[in-house]
């Protein structure tokens, strides 16, 4: 990683542009400098680098180091016991927000539903709703996007909360109860919904629903109760069906999950999953751009014709 990149970590962990330069200076340094050395080797600029120093002082992120009657030189905290501080310091802060920001909340008056278009921000949104489950988390979806998510399914299931994962694809490292999707297999299934669908509901407040395929990716996120009863029932009835298709001869299950007329019946609509989800992130982003104002009348501007 590059200094420039340490820059911009520790700034998002609450320093200034400068405080965060003039550290990695004290810390590349390895030995007291004066401001004026700091000022040279950071880039901060002579008129505010002791100001700078200062507030690296006040935060204990750096020392003042006293070489004569005249001679003030600075010294970095150690990286480990600043990066523990800042540790210490971030897990207090959302202690006491956790505790408290409910206080303050009101009732929510509308519930949210908001689209995501690419992977990323469908799986950042994921994590958030995977990292706030406390009671109950159930997730299903292919192992490409389960396997991003599993840091945080583990340390959710860690910390007591109950996990319940349908897997298109064996998971080689499951988490809580998971069941592999054996009817139909993952490329049926992959084929009948035109993409790999990701459900995940937490604590039933919330939900992602989104959809995968060829490095596209659409996908929302809802607090609506309905939706996410949906979501949930969605994920608790392909475990029902697995646990009840255990019960059964596999051949003879087999036979009836991929020849009876009602089921086929039911898998007729290829593609359909993902059709919706791309229209309705479309409709989305159709609804975020800016419209073009129309001139009043007797304006200079005019549109021209389509």
């Amino acid at each position: 990683m590059s200094q420039q990149s340490v820059v911009e970590e520790l700034q998002r962990l609450g320093m200034s542009g400068y405080e965060a330069k003039a550290y990695v200076a004290l810390v590349a340094a390895g030995t007291p400098l004066n401001g004026y050395e700091v000022a040279k080797r950071s880039g901060v600029p002579r008129s505010t680098v002791y100001e700078t120093l200062g507030k690296l002082v006040s935060r204990g992120a750096a020392y003042e180091v006293r070489a004569g009657e005249a001679s003030v030189g600075y010294i970095s905290l150690p990286p480990s016991a600043l990066l523990d501080r800042m540790r210490r310091d971030f897990d207090q802060s959302i202690e006491t927000l956790r505790a408290e920001l409910p206080q303050v909340a009101s009732p929510p008056q509308v519930r949210l539903v908001h689209s995501m278009v690419d992977r990323a921000s469908l799986l950042d949104r994921a994590e958030d709703v995977v990292a706030a489950a406390q009671t109950d988390l159930f997730l299903s979806g292919w192992p490409e996007e389960i396997a991003e998510l599993k840091p945080l399914v583990k340390r959710a299931a860690d910390e007591g909360v109950d996990v319940s994962v349908v897997s298109f694809g064996e998971d080689p490292d499951p988490v809580g109860n998971t069941i592999a999707h054996r009817f139909s297999k993952p490329e049926v299934v992959l084929e009948n919904l035109g993409c790999r669908l990701l459900v995940i509901a937490a604590d039933r407040e919330q939900a992602v629903i989104g959809g995968i395929v060829n490095g596209e990716a659409w996908g929302v996120y809802t607090d609506d109760p309905a939706v996410v009863l949906v979501a949930v029932e969605y994920v608790r009835h392909d475990i029902a069906m697995h646990l009840i298709a255990e019960k059964f001869d596999v051949e003879d299950f087999e036979q009836f999950w991929t020849s009876d007329p009602a089921l086929n019946h039911l898998r007729a609509d290829h593609g359909a999953a993902a059709a919706l989800l791309r229209r309705s992130a479309g409709q989305a982003a159709q609804a975020r751009r800016p419209r073009r104002r129309t001139p009043k009348s007797g304006s200079a501007t005019t549109q021209s014709s389509k």
